[in-house]
């Protein structure tokens, strides 16, 4: 009896390593953890900053099920019940991780979840290594798929959010207004016209990890799929962790362009940029339609 319960124990470990090593390789995670590693050599992830959410497909689930824990964690409340995520299942990045890290330990720095028949509750089914637990964040992620899912058809996936240092400076230049942001964007480059044509919204007083800014998020996130939370980060929605990417990149970059302009000559007053009639024509090249 006591051998085999040693050899039951060693099944299971090699078990355990199997699973690790299978999940890591598959496709999507390894795009995850590239993109987190990306992020990181940005300068967006300072410390343990940011998180990324990813809803898997069916196929990627039914390819992991088989390496899921046998004994998942315990049902945990999310605060919020969401309509159309029952069942789904969720990469998620872990609290307090550090994106550099991403390549190094994708089993400390992610994990994936399951979510309840209820769609209000979840538990983690692999990863989150050393007892680590999904960001805190994840209940606003939830929400935001929750919105993007529905607006897209489905095809949106992911949840990205990041600190790209151009985007918060620009917070404290100007008002917390989506119209103001949106014509600062595409008259400071133009390419951003094609990849965000409804513009960007901003939460003007965002706290992270609270439910109200989760909530104003969310409204936001049903026409934008790109959110500023002043003085804090970007949220970007996409239908996979490159597009994500681009979209932060994009977003950071006319940050980054507006604010060189403005200090080369002294203040915004005096910027010579595209007005309507140029960004429309610019847009109707592109054949989407702005937000003006």
């Amino acid at each position: 009896m006591e051998q085999q319960n040693i050899f039951d124990r060693g099944v299971a470990k090699v078990k355990s390593v199997v699973s690790e090593v299978s999940i890591e390789q598959r496709e999507f995670v390894k795009s995850i953890t590239r993109i987190c590693h990306e992020g990181w050599l940005q300068g967006w992830h300072e410390s343990n900053g940011g998180n990324l959410s990813y809803r898997m497909t069916p196929d990627e689930v039914a390819s992991c099920r088989s390496y899921f824990s046998e004994a998942p964690g315990e049902w945990i409340p999310l605060g919020i019940q969401a309509q159309g995520l029952q069942n789904e299942y969720f990469v998620v990045t872990s609290a307090g991780s550090q994106f550099r890290a991403a390549l190094l330990e994708p089993s400390a720095t992610l994990g994936i979840v399951e979510i309840s028949p209820g769609g209000d509750t979840y538990r983690p089914v692999w990863g989150f290594k050393g007892g680590r637990r999904p960001t805190s964040e994840f209940a606003s992620h939830f929400m935001n798929h929750a919105v993007r899912k529905g607006v897209s058809g489905g095809t949106n996936r992911v949840i990205y959010h990041a600190h790209p240092a151009n985007a918060i400076a620009l917070s404290a230049v100007l008002p917390g207004d989506s119209k103001v942001w949106s014509r600062v964007m595409w008259q400071s480059l133009t390419e951003s016209i094609l990849a965000l044509p409804e513009g960007i919204a901003v939460v003007s007083k965002a706290i992270p990890g609270t439910t109200e800014t989760a909530e104003e998020t969310s409204r936001l996130m049903e026409e934008y799929s790109s959110v500023v939370w002043a003085h804090h980060g970007v949220f970007c929605a996409a239908a996979d962790v490159d597009s994500a990417f681009g979209l932060m990149h994009i977003v950071d970059k006319a940050a980054a362009i507006y604010l060189k302009a403005c200090a080369a000559c002294g203040g915004a007053k005096k910027l010579i940029v595209p007005n309507d009639d140029e960004l429309n024509a610019i847009a109707k090249a592109f054949s989407v339609t702005l937000k003006l």
